[in-house]
């Protein structure tokens, strides 16, 4: 990769994102891939690990070169952002840290983003993917198909980020009577939202099936192996469970999430309000969902505006 000094420097920085800017774990891991990538990149295209004299002496087109070949293997636009995102943010970092300077990060743009809107699913297809899994056909265990249903509920019914789902803890699920939840989401930031008595229900469903007993602070839902559930294993059940309802390739975890929050719109309910039920930080964040529910605003637009 690079030398010894720059290694360390690449460790610093890793460290100073993870602990005093409190990135998403899962932010932090793409950022440390990218500068490896980018480390990489560099000792081919010099013929030997960079140092930090070549770090700092990066024309604009050693830059470019570097996002042109991610894109040559494939690597998509939202990546390659993110990439020089993270080569940005080393960079400063360096400034400030006294390692030296490079303005020539900052003459490279940002690949230009295409722009998309949220797929949410409709009301009874929503409903159809929560309640359908255990009914498509596979073998599973009752406890695995009620832990399933108990997970997509939550992301449906309260509006939860599948990693947000699957990083509660026992002591946190929603029974007894808990019609509130604290979520930790991005950034380490918390949040409460509403649980619904069939969320609930689906919740202490699974608790009541669960073969394996679980501490106050051990995972909610946990796999066959007691350890805290891969999202990877959501997401392969609501792939089978697309070719039993007919769905689209868009009907994924995160399609429920955008589905909370579109249909809470639709019902009439306040931007500012979903924003803080999403742990959105932006409001602009939110208001993408405006651009799936046009009919809704114009009916309310027509409704409300007095010479409509």
């Amino acid at each position: 990769m690079g030398t010894p000094y720059v290694r360390e420097a690449v460790e610093d920085w890793l460290a100073y994102i993870g602990t005093e800017r409190q990135l998403a774990a899962n932010t932090a891991e793409a950022y440390g891939r990218d500068i490896g990538q980018f480390l990489t990149f560099l000792a081919g295209h010099f013929e030997r690990a960079p140092d930090m004299k070549r770090l700092l002496g990066l024309a604009a087109r050693d830059v470019r070169a570097f996002l042109a070949a991610r894109r040559a293997k494939g690597v998509g636009s939202r990546s390659l952002a993110r990439t020089l995102s993270a080569l940005r943010m080393f960079y400063r970092f360096l400034e400030r840290r006294g390692y030296g300077k490079n303005d020539a990060i900052r003459a490279v743009s940002l690949p230009k983003l295409p722009h998309s809107v949220p797929k949410p699913l409709t009301a009874l297809k929503a409903t159809a993917l929560v309640e359908s899994l255990g009914l498509d056909g596979d073998e599973v265990a009752e406890w695995i198909a009620a832990r399933d249903t108990a997970v997509l509920a939550l992301l449906y019914g309260s509006g939860l980020r599948i990693s947000e789902a699957l990083s509660l803890k026992r002591k946190d699920a929603p029974v007894k009577g808990r019609d509130m939840l604290r979520v930790t989401g991005k950034g380490n930031k918390t949040r409460v939202v509403p649980v619904l008595p069939i969320v609930r229900q689906a919740v202490k469903h699974y608790l009541a099936l669960c073969p394996m007993k679980l501490g106050s602070d051990d995972p909610l839902f946990v796999g066959a192996r007691g350890k805290q559930l891969s999202p990877r294993l959501i997401q392969l059940r609501i792939a089978r469970a697309r070719a039993t309802l007919g769905l689209p390739e868009t009907a994924t975890p995160h399609a429920l999430r955008h589905s909370f929050a579109t249909h809470l719109l639709g019902a009439g309910a306040d931007l500012r309000a979903i924003q803080e039920l999403l742990g959105h930080a932006s409001l602009s964040t939110t208001q993408g969902y405006t651009e799936v529910d046009r009919a809704h605003l114009l009916k309310t637009y027509t409704s409300a505006h007095p010479r409509a």
